[in-house]
């Protein structure tokens, strides 16, 4: 069979990957440029980070900046680790909305997709953004407005697995991993439905045996075959073995859940938080019963999506 239709690998509706090594990405592409948004009148441009490796990311900007400094987000997108950017419409529309509401700056990371670069390809280039955030000087946006005592990670699906993983690194102080710049911390950290492979109550058996090894095939195929499965502490947080989430270098924790076949993993990590000593008053959950995966990108302005919107904006004020 030809190698260029001859199917090696496929998710179907986002990647198929042929035996030549084409990758098709199926998932409709929707980017769109820098800009100052006319609803909210955040503005935004796009900025190189690492000219090594390419990475760049999206800066926001609130309209009319107050006289004290603003909150740094760091803001991670989904997409099964092989789809996504940092341009697609809904989450430059959700960020917009988020700066306006929360007062405060966001860098969307551009970070590199599987299989061209695999896993942990994305957690590095995460690391180096949040370090470029904390350090504020590169760009004047940051230097001049943001507030490196109040760093935040916000991570949507996937991009939740990635801000867990980078969060991780800034409480670790192994030799191959360079602390934040100037004594930074992560204020907080927040997991917008995120994307992991534990298990968890809630599940049917026939779908948890499907859907575990879907997504471990799935998991398998980011990693380059790379991986310990699902047992890989990067992606199963909550494993026997993995590093304990009492390690994670940040100061708060918020978990959204949805009604879909993650929710119990979401739980799980949050219940894993709660179990490694995180005092309850830091960890947050909020549950968006009877919603789907991306609702709060699709429906922004629902009552649900208000809600979620109003809770994050809270959890980076420091409210409870």
């Amino acid at each position: 069979m030809d190698p260029e239709s001859e199917i090696a690998f496929e998710f179907v509706p986002i990647i198929r990957q042929y035996r030549s090594g084409r990758v098709e990405r199926l998932l409709p592409a929707n980017p769109v440029p820098p800009s100052v948004d006319a609803a909210t009148g955040v503005a935004s441009k796009d900025v190189t980070v690492d000219p090594a490796t390419g990475l760049w990311a999206r800066l926001y900007l609130p309209a009319r900046p107050a006289d004290s400094k603003l909150p740094i987000v760091v803001y991670l997108h989904g997409g099964c680790f092989v789809a996504g950017s940092a341009a697609d419409a809904p989450d430059h529309a959700f960020l917009n909305r988020l700066c306006a509401s929360a007062r405060a700056i966001a860098v969307s990371v551009e970070y590199r997709l599987a299989p061209e670069h695999p896993v942990p390809a994305c957690y590095d280039d995460a690391w180096s953004a949040l370090r470029w955030a904390a350090a504020g000087a590169a760009d004047p946006w940051l230097r001049d407005r943001g507030d490196r005592d109040r760093l935040f990670v916000v991570g949507y699906s996937t991009g939740g697995n990635v801000a867990h993983n980078v969060t991780l690194r800034a409480g670790t102080s192994d030799s191959d991993s360079l602390p934040l710049p100037r004594g930074a911390r992560v204020s907080g950290l927040a997991l917008l439905h995120p994307y992991f492979l534990s298990g968890g109550d809630g599940e049917t058996e026939a779908t948890q045996a499907w859907l575990r090894a879907k997504l471990e095939e799935l998991w398998g195929f980011v990693c380059g075959g790379r991986t310990a499965g699902l047992d890989d502490p990067r992606v199963n947080p909550v494993a026997d073995g993995a590093p304990s989430l009492r390690r994670l270098g940040c100061g708060r924790v918020l978990v959204c859940l949805a009604e879909e076949e993650l929710r119990p993993r979401g739980k799980a990590y949050h219940d894993g938080l709660l179990a490694s000593g995180w005092p309850e008053e830091d960890v947050e959950l909020l549950d968006s019963v009877g919603e789907d995966h991306e609702f709060f990108l699709r429906e922004p302005r629902s009552a649900k999506a208000l809600a979620l919107m109003d809770r994050l904006v809270a959890f980076i004020a420091g409210k409870q």
